[in-house]
């Protein structure tokens, strides 16, 4: 078992499919099974249920694939230690989908401009599926939205710190009456990202009275849920700076909500030189 074999071990539990992995990696599809099925027989156990072309972990390979991540997260930190001065290798970013289009295009190119051997990868999902992922070892850090006080609260093995500062808007119908709070609604769903998204649930609590929260239809976008809003039918919730991308924006009633910090989740007490060349990149104003 060696690092190698690890990576190709992942990336095949990533992508469910032995032909997606090698064109990944830049393999042969008959080197890729290899070393799959060497590793098994290394470990004497099964790791993958072949259904067809559908490569599925078995328990075990389930258990494998979190130490995995983690010794090639380790091998990465470690390689990057060595050379201080000089970010390189990957580091995998996870970001909200709000937080991707509205402020990573400016650092992220400036990032790849100023040290193209930092391979970045970047994965986008909502705040407690990023948060999960950074825990196991899935990513390296993350840019989320940390939930109010007592709805979701930050494993201990990680640490955040502020990146960003992002004002909160509820979008309301056009010809929606002033709202000052939930009682003046004369709408009862929201619209909304998948459950662990930050500013669904500050939207829910928003909207909560007497103990009852709103109807929720689940959206992927937020071009879909303003679209939905503007249906008359719902409320959404959206960062003024999503809303300021949009070349043309529903005429909607728009209504402040709150301010919100995006933090950078990562593990506590992991430092690599691509890391803080990332945060160097985030901590410059935006132009």
């Amino acid at each position: 078992m060696d690092l190698v074999a690890l990576e190709i071990f992942c990336t095949v539990a990533r992508e469910g499919s032995v032909t997606r992995a090698a064109e990944l990696l830049q393999r042969a599809q008959s080197s890729v099974t290899t070393r799959v099925q060497q590793l098994e027989e290394d470990l004497g156990t099964t790791l993958f249920l072949r259904e067809g072309r559908r490569m599925a972990l078995t328990a075990e390979g389930e258990t494998l694939q979190g130490y995995a991540m983690r010794l090639l997260a380790l091998a990465d930190e470690a390689r990057q230690a060595l050379r201080p001065g000089h970010p390189g290798g990957r580091l995998r970013l996870g970001s909200m989908e709000s937080t991707a289009a509205s402020r990573l295009p400016g650092p992220l190119a400036r990032l790849h401009a100023r040290w193209p051997d930092v391979q970045l990868e970047l994965r986008t999902g909502p705040t407690r599926a990023l948060v999960d992922a950074v825990a196991t070892h899935a990513i390296d850090c993350a840019l989320v939205a940390l939930p109010p006080p007592g709805i979701d609260a930050l494993p201990a093995a990680l640490e955040a710190a502020p990146v960003f500062a992002e004002s909160l808007l509820l979008a309301l119908p056009p010809g929606h009456p002033p709202v000052r709070s939930a009682a003046d609604l004369q709408v009862a769903t929201l619209a909304a990202f998948a459950a662990g998204c930050t500013y669904r649930q500050i939207g829910e609590a928003w909207m909560t009275r007497d103990g009852t929260g709103p109807r929720v239809l689940e959206l992927a976008s937020y071009h879909a849920i303003l679209a939905c809003v503007a249906g008359g039918h719902c409320a959404g919730v959206v960062p003024r700076s999503v809303l300021a991308l949009m070349a043309a924006p529903p005429a909607l009633r728009m209504v402040p909500l709150q301010d919100c910090d995006t933090v950078l989740v990562q593990r506590r007490g992991y430092r690599s030189a691509a890391l803080e060349a990332l945060w160097a990149e985030l901590a410059m104003p935006a132009r």
